[in-house]
């Protein structure tokens, strides 16, 4: 018997070492397929889009968990789950079929300084916290990894901000110039830093900010690439080109983001659709009705009010926000149905109490509560 004595093993090709071995016989290995549960981020396949599947307006309104934000233009950014096909050569074949779309409106006024679109995630503290990232040190890193793809040729910016700590950071670094209508996979690896914090809570602790357009305002040619500091909304990222934003329907489209500590993209971790709905349920979650004309929810009223309880399909981050939608109709039936006014109140994370305005009836009436089956009754949130 013989033994192979060696400090490390590489590819012939290769700039670093795919096993390192250690003097107490231990080693660390480079392994693409990585251990579950390592993706800091929710749906970053968009395959969740709970308030639906396209919209106009800024900020949250398609593809769960990913807001989409702009100000200051002429006409509004669409953005949309786009579903894919064989032809988006490079995330199909990964097992992509979904993607977060950008449309853009026609910016007759051109690129105002104050013009912005920027695509946002967000991050509780105690995630980034428990991840096993140690981010105080510059030799402990994590990686971003996504596909990207515009239907302009320019180079785009992507920058992480941290929110805990004795003033807020950002890192910045770029996409580089992609080819017109071209996937692209990008990959950053970012290392710690001695003033980054993230408390134990359940508050925002990062966001990545991913953006087509920021105009002058927001930018300065002496932000530095590839590097901490800190964090001012007049400089977070480079001067941009602007070509995309004075194009005319350009679009924008990313998926397959992956946050996940190392120095180094493993392959994407594709979970279910079960997986990924319960996991934005967390931050947002709707309620619907089966058929049109059938209650759903059943209680007794009396004295002047009533209330009925939903149990949410998982436990919020925080006490939700209750809108009802527009559709809704609560209803009291003595002898016939009537309309009757609702509000809402949240016990705790797990349930919600509406409360129904029944004065002038008896105790013990009959109460349902339907939205028809276009429309969701309620939404529950409690995004960062």
């Amino acid at each position: 018997m013989s033994t192979l004595r060696v400090n490390g093993i590489r590819h012939s090709a290769g700039t670093n070492d795919a096993i390192t071995i250690a003097s107490d016989d231990t080693c660390t290995a480079n392994i693409t397929n990585n251990l579950s549960n390592r993706n800091l981020i929710i749906n970053g396949a968009m395959q969740v889009a709970q308030r639906d599947t396209s919209s106009t307006t800024s900020g949250y309104g398609s593809v769960d968990r990913f807001a989409v934000y702009f100000s200051n233009h002429d006409e509004a950014i669409t953005h949309d789950q786009h579903i894919l096909t064989s032809s988006d050569t490079g995330p199909y074949e990964q097992g992509f079929r979904r993607s977060l779309r950008l449309t853009n409106g026609n910016q007759t006024s051109g690129a105002v300084a104050s013009a912005n679109v920027q695509i946002q995630t967000r991050l509780e503290a105690q995630d980034i916290a428990t991840s096993g990232w140690n981010y105080t040190s510059a030799s402990s890193y994590i990686t971003l990894s996504f596909w990207v793809k515009s239907s302009v040729a320019q180079n785009f910016y992507v920058y992480l901000r941290t929110k805990d700590g004795s003033y807020e950071s950002r890192y910045v670094f770029e996409t580089g110039s992609l080819s017109v209508n071209t996937w692209t996979k990008v990959t950053k690896s970012i290392p710690g830093q001695a003033n980054l914090a993230f408390d134990f809570d359940n508050d925002l602790g990062l966001e990545i900010n991913i953006a087509p357009m920021w105009g002058t305002s927001y930018t300065s040619s002496s932000v530095s690439l590839n590097t901490w500091g800190a964090y001012t909304g007049s400089t977070r990222t480079p001067d941009y080109t602007s070509t995309w934003y004075t194009t005319n329907d350009s679009t924008f489209e990313i998926t397959g983001v992956q946050f996940e500590v190392g120095s180094y993209a493993t392959d994407f971790e594709h979970r279910s659709y079960a997986q990924e709905l319960a996991l934005c349920q967390r931050y947002f979650t709707t309620q619907h009705v089966f058929t049109a004309n059938d209650p759903y929810f059943l209680g007794y009223y009396g004295g002047g009010a009533g209330y009925m309880r939903y149990f949410l399909p998982v436990t919020m981050r925080t006490y939700p926000n209750i809108t009802f939608n527009t559709h809704s109709q609560v209803q009291a039936y003595d002898n016939n149905w009537a309309d009757r006014s609702v509000s809402a109140s949240t016990s705790d994370k797990n349930r919600v109490l509406l409360w129904v305005n029944t004065s002038a009836h008896n105790y013990g009436k009959l109460l349902r509560l339907s939205g028809g089956t276009t429309y969701p009754i309620f939404y529950a949130e409690c995004e960062l």
